[in-house]
């Protein structure tokens, strides 16, 4: 097993040539991009952190419960009737008690439901992709309400208005879409006018973000000349509900979100260029560790992609936040299950804070890591794998099942949010209990 990130030059090529995969073939990297052997993968490494040979932690599991209530007992604060939404971007166009999206519905008024939902997957994707840590001392103040928001309600907030005001669209007449004309525009000053962001007022990373819009262009002009229609994100749901040549055969009404992922890591994989490359492609969001072993999702085995351990952290961040869209089109979503929990900031240091994962020298959580760093790629498959015990400990203290209380709202009720609580109670600036170093396109 071998690691190679390779020259500018080299990753251009393997994004052309994962550009030129048809889109019904098996990709070589098919194993890493099922939500299945993502599990698979982190509970390999739980299985041996519980055996106490990891040189970086140790497990309390006693702890455990303690977390439970704790995430419990915020999700019925928030949600007293327990009818909690989905872990999505749209709540953080909720921000500050404000729910933004009538605002957008009002635009899309007039169009088709065909139409509207290409124009939601559009937002959708763009701010997502905008949604990597902001840094701790940015702020965003918003035109007309003048609430000053951070974190990632800021870039939520920030990125709805853009997209409101036509920063993504290369259509004068329509400026509530986003085409791939003007993402191939995109650069840093773009975005720096977008997040209000100064030398007084930084963004971390926001030329890997701008980087990375330029590459989603270029993947959907290439998916439009290769499949049929428009060059935007919405080209998505027409693929999700039609298939290629959209507007050929009956859409479908029922989608799974394992198939939204697959979709997601399928158009958008060659876009990532920060992560790591497997077989001499990129791979994205994977990372190599000597206790992944080779499991796959349908429990067989996969030696091509052995000892790599997939995470996908941003690209399952966007197919929780398709779900609703989708479900607004009148589309049935199944299998919510099927996605993991997001190994990230606030997930991940629920968990550190919450002393369940516990270093074994605290002063590497007061180290600038790396996403490849061995201690960062433990740290998150334990995230992934405890979060589903967790959510099932969760859902006993609630009294709900996993089909009234799917991952995706323990997340929302929940995981994340606790995650931020705790960080406020044991440090003043509520900063995660780990520092990664980002170029804007991970985390």
């Amino acid at each position: 097993m071998s690691e190679t990130r390779g020259a500018p030059g080299d990753a251009a090529a393997s994004r052309r040539e994962l550009l030129r995969t048809a889109p019904d073939a098996r990709h070589p990297l098919a194993a890493l991009r099922d939500p299945g052997t993502i599990r698979a993968r982190c509970a390999a490494v739980l299985q041996s952190v519980d055996q106490n040979v990891s040189e970086h932690f140790l497990l309390n599991r006693n702890a455990l419960p303690e977390v439970a209530e704790r995430v419990a007992a915020l999700a019925l604060r928030r949600f007293p009737d327990l009818h909690i939404p989905f872990h999505s971007r749209w709540r953080h166009f909720e921000a500050g008690g404000l729910d933004r999206r009538p605002q957008l519905e009002d635009r899309l008024a007039t169009r088709s439901t065909l139409e509207a939902a290409r124009a939601r997957f559009d937002l959708t994707v763009v701010s997502v992709l905008l949604d990597a840590g902001a840094g701790a001392g940015w702020r965003y103040k918003e035109p007309g309400t003048e609430q000053v928001l951070q974190r990632s309600e800021g870039l939520g907030v920030a990125s709805f208005h853009a997209f409101m005001n036509g920063a993504f669209s290369a259509t004068p007449e329509d400026p509530q879409r986003v085409d791939a004309a003007a993402l191939l525009r995109l650069d840093a000053n773009a975005l720096r006018a977008v997040f209000q962001s100064s030398p007084a007022n930084p963004v971390v990373g926001l030329e890997g973000r701008a980087g990375l819009l330029v590459r989603l262009g270029e993947a959907l002009q290439e998916e439009a000349r290769r499949g049929g229609g428009e060059a935007r994100p919405g080209l998505l749901f027409d693929r999700l509900t039609q298939g290629p040549g959209a507007g050929a055969g009956t859409p479908r009404t029922e989608v799974s979100a394992s198939a939204v992922l697959a979709e997601v890591l399928r158009m958008l994989g060659p876009i990532w260029t920060s992560g790591s490359r497997v077989q001499g492609l990129p791979a994205g969001d994977v990372w190599p560790h000597r206790w992944a072993g080779d499991a796959t999702g349908d429990g067989g085995r996969d030696p091509t992609t052995g000892g790599w351990v997939p995470f996908h952290k941003l690209s399952q961040w966007l197919s929780y936040s398709l779900l609703e869209p989708l479900q607004w089109a009148g589309v049935t979503v199944t299998g919510l299950e099927a996605l993991t929990g997001l190994p990230e900031y606030r997930n991940g240091g629920l968990l550190l804070d919450g002393e369940v994962i516990v270093p074994r020298d605290a002063r590497a959580l007061g180290k600038l890591w790396k996403p490849q760093d061995d201690f960062i790629i433990e740290w998150r498959a334990l995230t992934v794998a405890l979060l589903d015990e967790l959510a099932t400990l969760v859902r006993q203290r609630l009294g709900r099942t996993a089909q009234e209380l799917p991952l995706a709202c323990v997340l929302e009720g929940g995981t994340w949010a606790a995650g931020r609580e705790i960080a406020k109670e044991r440090r003043p600036d509520g900063t995660p209990p780990l520092k990664i170093e980002s170029d804007g396109t991970l985390f």
